[in-house]
């Protein structure tokens, strides 16, 4: 479904997303990593648990919640993915205290 418009020469950083070894271009969004390997669910909503993913990719819609590094409802496209980042699937509603 998302491809990268290139194949440039770049530097290309390791992370997990639950548990799966993954790679992303320094610079990317976790949101837009993810997208880029084919995940395109990021979390569960609490009262349905219909899967939510990035939508507007811009901060505003709170859709690509995730948990990283142990911090959950962070937004995956506001955050630049790092070496060696732990991410994971947000199921439901996750506490302000996590």
């Amino acid at each position: 479904m998302f491809r990268r418009l290139s194949d440039r020469n770049e530097s290309w950083i390791s992370f997990t997303f639950d548990g799966v070894p993954m790679t992303a271009r320094q610079g990317d969004s976790v949101a837009a990593a993810l997208l880029a390997a084919g995940h395109c669910s990021t979390r569960q909503t609490p009262v349905t648990g219909a899967a939510r993913g990035p939508y507007r990719m811009m901060g505003v819609c709170f859709e690509c919640l995730v948990r990283i590094d142990g911090r959950s409802n962070r937004q995956a496209c506001m955050i630049a993915v790092t070496n060696g980042m732990l991410v994971e699937t947000q199921d439901g509603a996750a506490g302000a205290e996590e």
